[in-house]
């Protein structure tokens, strides 16, 4: 049964399970983590619809904020702690979550509830000074970068709270409210605005996703990676996310928070230094991701941390994979019985498909070629162009018709723009889980993270070929061959079971025996000229040409008109293309 604190407010108790519509993806996965009995810290979220209450009446309403208010009252009665205040200290995370995955693009505070006070208490219930210490700059540095929108400051580890408040006051001229209910409803305030920042603007028109959906906050009792030698964050995909391979991968950090991992800043060890450090907590998590993939029936990208040698999840969602392990994954499922092989061609794009056959390094060209930098895989692919360093550049000078290879330090989710428009991206921190890593496999476009410092400023403005399979970066432009969808047992599995499902034929150029009508000789930019064509093809017809395999819209509009066949090559994203289209 589904408990209310309000109308706005509900409480993530593991008795039901709420629309993601209404509580966010981030939201739903705890309380469908809750409800299988995994260990998941208690949290509560503010709903989406209060999400659009917010935008309609500019600002947080009273009765939203008694809801908050109860909110927090649950979550100290679970936890058995008090959110700044003693004599346990609770601290929270503050979280976004709209209904469909967004990572990174909109903003997230942690340590909420950490000050002078609360850090003496944290300190004497830890046994450790620096520990507490160490998240009061953790919070004060976030809650002045999301809420107080100050620059970078990077607030020193060395300093005391004192000189941190007033380096704040410095860069902002305001200073951080003593009030933790207070710094609460301004965060909820900060989380509920950055739906409509640029960054997140920009993704949602690059993947299509409804300007209106609106983002969920959870508010999570804090769990702690940096607390002692015995601690650490990480996260783990259920398969392999650049490959396909049924096996765990992933990354861990001791001593450190999630958000260490996904800024890039720190590049974290493999998943099996955690057989090192806490081989208990590994084996419980490895449990758990087959426990949430066979129940999801998808693969599920996992945030945990571990805390003194205990695992908490955190949060878990549906995989942002490379293309190649996008069908792969599809058609091992399907194999598996996991899903039907219906669903599994649901599960690739068209426009995946043509990333997967686009040019890929020809066998031995890198054999003579000169290695600028090397780094570790994280999106593969082959991307060929002049690397420039800023966001802004390259997205100006590939809107002029350069092909950019975007390089970063590390990227944020104010680099979007700059990573749509580029070929390739690489960083010079990070590992394959971080924000660079997560988007470039998100956009398919070849990305290298982890290069070493210096490698931007020593490659920026040469000519390169970025090899995302191999992790290299070489100087100059690498001959590259074209693969055959033929040639792929996975693209051959994937042909033959949507064939069976399409209602129109789809064959190889050159393979076909019946005449067909060339739309390869249409001026495909001139839509009167492309309608006028479909107008008059017969019931029945026969078509051809390049469009087929590169336009889904051509594909829908050749079954309009009555087509039968459609002669293109690659088949695959056709054969898709016209999946989609049937009725179902």
């Amino acid at each position: 049964m589904l408990t209310l604190i309000g109308d706005w407010v509900i409480p993530i108790d593991g008795t039901s399970l709420p629309d993601k519509s209404v509580i966010g993806g981030k939201a739903w996965s705890i309380a469908r983590m809750r409800r299988l009995g995994l260990s998941v810290p208690p949290a509560f979220v503010i709903t989406t619809v209060a999400c659009k209450a917010y935008f309609e009446r500019g600002g947080l309403t009273e009765e939203l904020e008694q809801q908050i208010d109860a909110g927090v009252k649950w979550l100290e009665q679970v936890s058995g702690r008090r959110l700044g205040a003693g004599p346990s200290p609770l601290l929270v995370s503050v979280r976004s979550g709209a209904p469909i995955s967004m990572p990174g693009m909109m903003d997230t505070v942690l340590n909420l509830g950490i000050t002078a006070e609360t850090e003496k208490l944290l300190a004497e219930e830890c046994g450790s000074p620096h520990f507490a210490h160490d998240t009061h700059r953790r919070f004060l540095d976030l809650y002045a970068s999301v809420v107080m929108k100050a620059p970078s400051l990077e607030l020193s580890g060395q300093g005391d709270p004192e000189q941190w408040h007033g380096a704040i006051r410095t860069a902002t001229g305001k200073d951080v409210p003593e009030n933790v209910s207070e710094q609460l409803r301004a965060t909820v305030v900060a989380v509920f605005d950055s739906w409509n920042s640029r960054r997140a603007k920009r993704y949602r028109a690059h993947h299509g996703i409804a300007e209106d959906l609106g983002t969920a906050v959870t508010v999570q009792a804090m769990v702690f990676g940096n607390r002692d030698e015995r601690s650490g964050t990480g996260v783990l995909f259920s398969r392999n996310p650049l490959t396909g391979e049924r096996k765990p991968y992933g990354e861990y950090l001791p001593r450190a928070q999630g958000e260490d991992i996904v800024s890039g800043k720190h590049t974290p060890q493999p998943l099996s230094a955690m057989q090192r450090d806490n081989p208990a907590a590994l084996e419980e998590l490895l449990r758990a991701a087959e426990q949430l993939e066979q129940t999801e029936c998808d693969v599920q990208d996992i945030e945990f941390t571990i805390e003194s040698g205990k695992l908490y999840l955190l949060q878990t969602r549906t995989a942002k994979r490379a293309p190649h392990a996008a069908a792969r994954i599809a058609a091992d499922m399907a194999i598996e019985g996991l899903i039907e092989p219906a669903e599994a061609l649901t599960r690739i794009s068209p426009e995946q498909i043509r990333t997967m056959l686009r040019p890929r390094l020809a066998e031995d060209a890198a054999t003579s070629a000169h290695v600028l930098a090397t780094g570790e895989s994280a999106s593969p692919g082959v991307g060929y162009g002049i690397v420039v360093a800023d966001p802004d550049e390259a997205e100006r000078r590939a809107q002029a018709g350069e092909q950019v290879v975007l390089a970063r330090v590390t990227t944020s989710p104010n680099d979007l723009h700059g990573m749509i428009a580029a070929c390739a991206i690489l960083t010079e921190q990070g590992g394959s889980t971080s924000h660079a890593a997560v988007v470039g496999r998100a956009l398919g476009k070849p990305c290298v993270v982890g290069c070493g410092a210096g490698t931007v400023e020593a490659i920026v403005g040469q000519w390169v070929t970025v090899d995302g399979q191999a992790g290299t970066i070489f100087e100059g432009r690498l001959a590259v061959v074209a693969p055959d969808e033929e040639h792929d047992p996975v693209l051959r599995q994937l042909i033959y079971w949507a064939r069976e499902r399409t209602l129109v034929k789809v064959e190889a150029a050159g393979n076909a025996d019946t005449p067909a009508t060339p739309f390869d000789q249409i001026d495909i930019g001139n839509r009167s000229e492309l309608a006028a064509a479909f107008e008059a093809l017969k019931p029945g017809a026969t078509v051809s040409g390049a469009i087929f395999a590169e336009n889904d819209e051509a594909v829908r509009n050749a079954i309009a008109a009555g087509a039968s066949t459609i002669v293109t090559r690659p088949q695959l994203p056709a054969l898709l293309a016209a999946v989609s289209a049937a009725p179902r």
